[in-house]
């Protein structure tokens, strides 16, 4: 499905206006550049590429169209964006897991993480919340660590399907807080939500956004953020450093990449338009009301974020013996 970057987005107040603007004076771009997006219209990674673009269509004097294609894991996007042509007109959405996660949980992909993609910028961090049900006998995350490695193998948490950033959560807590616990993958951190508030499991790793609403309801007790720092969305949850698990770090980050060859200026216009879309004060409230934190850095921070994040999750993979995917 193509949609318009100028498509509304009026829950997040950034109006319902075009954004088409008049042809940029600059060699590129000189016609409506591609963004694919390698997930569904709607959702999480969609939303927040959306806020950035509106602005980066401003800020550039260019239109940019979203092209979403879901599925595989990510791969047929990844697919896309590889195999269009390296001239700044297909650009595309590279994440956590079709960047670092998915090299190392599947036996085999149809494109190379590492050599196939030239990094633009980092977009943005969303983080997960550590929640329990609201009478659960932990108030914080050392009592839950204590109950669940006096009862190792007993008791279960849920995320959103194998390899996403819950699970990867969650394994991480395993292994930094050398607990035993079970992982129930879900479709979607909602239906994990669901069995947590019926007591089916013991607690949950989940986008800080979805779990927003049950904490304020009273449904459930979020017990700390994966987060470095606290963020606005949770000002007073502590994070899993804070809570005694330090150096814990769990982010769903996402970004921009283009398929390797594009040329050197075009990704330099590119990054230097992302940074000042980023600063916006239109994205930093957006971003801030959906629980995510604005990116920034050049292609060389982007590329290292990667590099960093694909030897942490191949070791985490490998150690919690996570078994690969065909």
């Amino acid at each position: 499905m193509r949609h318009l970057i100028s498509i509304a987005l009026c829950l997040l107040g950034l109006g319902t206006g075009s954004v088409t603007a008049a042809q940029a004076a600059t060699p590129w771009p000189d016609k409506p550049v591609t963004f694919v997006v390698a997930s569904a219209a709607g959702g999480s990674a969609d939303v927040l590429s959306r806020i950035v673009f509106n602005e980066l269509a401003k800020e550039m004097n260019a239109i940019f169209v979203i092209d979403n294609r879901p599925g595989a894991a990510g791969s047929i996007g990844m697919q896309l964006i590889k195999r269009a042509a390296p001239n700044g007109y297909t650009i595309g959405y590279g994440n956590i897991n079709t960047l670092a996660v998915n090299p190392a949980l599947f036996k085999k992909l149809p494109y190379d993480a590492t050599n196939d993609f030239e990094p633009v910028g980092h977009m943005f961090s969303v983080y997960n919340v550590l929640a329990v049900r609201a009478d659960h006998p932990a108030k914080n995350l050392a009592q839950l660590i204590d109950l669940v490695r006096k009862n190792p193998g007993k008791f279960s948490y849920g995320a959103a399907g194998i390899g996403s950033s819950g699970h990867m959560g969650g394994e991480l807590l395993k292994n930094m807080a050398k607990i035993d616990a079970q992982f129930v993958p879900y479709q979607g951190d909602p239906a994990s939500l669901q069995d947590l508030m019926g007591g089916r499991i013991e607690f949950s790793v989940s986008n800080s956004s979805v779990v927003a609403p049950l904490v304020e309801s009273g449904k459930l007790r979020a017990l700390a953020i994966t987060s470095p720092a606290r963020v606005p969305l949770y000002p007073d949850l502590p994070t899993f450093d804070e809570s005694g698990l330090k150096g814990y770090e769990n982010v769903s980050w996402g970004g921009v990449v283009v398929p390797k060859g594009t040329p050197a200026e075009v990704v330099t216009r590119l990054s230097a338009g992302m940074q000042k879309a980023l600063q916006a004060e239109p994205v930093r409230k957006a971003y801030a009301k959906l629980g995510a934190t604005p990116g920034g850095g050049s292609p060389a921070d982007f590329r290292q974020l990667i590099v960093r994040e694909q030897k942490k999750y191949h070791d985490l993979i490998e150690t919690a013996g996570i078994e690969k995917l065909d």
